[in-house]
């Protein structure tokens, strides 16, 4: 679309949730603020919308005031979803019939880190690419089977279109200027934002693995991939070892070498993690994300976790209910 042929300004709802992450926030909307500044005018214009139209606090820990509830009367070009904290908790059905009125309406739907979560919810992405960010993908693939999910950090198919959301919003913003006003002004944000190594949407949301754990050896990194990928049914080390290509003792010498650690303590290490990451940012039982990360029964669970973490799963959820309820 060239700016011959959007005479007006483009029209941007920002729907925002309870608990919105700040950084995906900022980092889609200041490339459109930054556009109407290099091109003294207003090629767009936005819209904050909160389901009743009250102040809705962000990650940050403040509130955001809106100019809108979903209930008023305005028509939009595209709609931002933005959504933080665990998204698969959001149910509010008005919301979701208004993000179906909007769908309808031909508008460009945006769902932005958690909110390509609510896109999903509201049947938004069923037979469309989508992505979303790297800690809810094993739980969107199992809740949404429909969806081609995608790893990079934004998706763009058709009317529908889903961004990781952290810094990956610069880009997927920039993108769309530059499918709006062309290339020159996409550059010129580009550099305004010191944006000098421009990442494309099928770009990897994360480091690679010898790059996240410091390991430059490509059998301990591929044994990594092995255990990430199975976290809810751990391996075997003698499965691991055949699949490093290496006697389990050789296996055991690399670990020790690369990592500091035995197979078991690195595995145990990385099921944890995902447990902690678990806890704080899902809704899920103790039991099941003793489950999910492989653990035998919860109490070996707990006793596994507050020797990583020196508290228990459930004395890590209260402290994240408490930071909740403080804001």
């Amino acid at each position: 679309m060239s700016s011959d042929d959007l005479e007006e300004p483009h029209k941007l709802g920002l729907f925002l949730t309870r608990g919105h992450a700040l950084m995906s926030y900022a980092s889609v909307l200041e490339p459109f603020r930054v556009a109407n500044d290099f091109a003294r005018k207003p090629l767009y214009q936005w819209r904050h919308i909160s389901v009743d139209g009250q102040p809705v606090l962000g990650s940050h820990g403040t509130s955001t005031v809106v100019d809108s509830s979903i209930q008023d009367a305005f028509e939009y070009d595209t709609v931002f979803v933005f959504a933080g904290g665990d998204p698969f908790l959001f149910d509010d059905r008005a919301a979701f019939g208004w993000l179906r009125r909007q769908a309808r309406s031909r508008v460009r739907m945006a769902g932005v880190s958690g909110g390509s979560v609510l896109l999903a919810k509201a049947g938004l992405l069923d037979g469309y690419r989508a992505t979303v960010h790297w800690e809810h993908e094993a739980m969107f693939q199992e809740f949404f089977p429909s969806v081609m999910l995608e790893p990079g950090l934004f998706a763009m198919d058709r009317r529908r279109m889903t961004c990781a959301g952290g810094i990956a919003g610069l880009d997927f913003a920039i993108d769309l200027v530059e499918r709006d006003y062309g290339v020159t002004l996409a550059k010129t944000i580009s550099d305004w934002f010191i944006r000098t190594d421009p990442r494309h949407a099928d770009h990897p949301q994360r480091m690679s693995l010898g790059d996240r754990y410091g390991v430059l050896n490509d059998k301990v990194v591929r044994v990594l991939a092995e255990m990430e990928a199975n976290v809810e049914e751990p391996r075997s080390r003698e499965r691991l070892a055949r699949i490093a290509g290496v006697s389990l003792r050789q296996l055991e010498r690399l670990f020790a070498k690369n990592l500091g650690r035995s197979i078991e303590q690195t595995y145990l290490a990385i099921r944890l993690e995902q447990a902690f990451h678990l806890v704080r940012s899902t809704g899920m039982s103790v039991t099941e994300i003793s489950v999910a990360c492989g653990f035998g029964n919860a109490s070996h669970f707990t006793r596994s976790f507050r020797g990583q973490f020196g508290l228990s799963p459930s004395a890590v959820r209260k402290t994240r209910i408490a930071v909740d309820t403080r804001r």
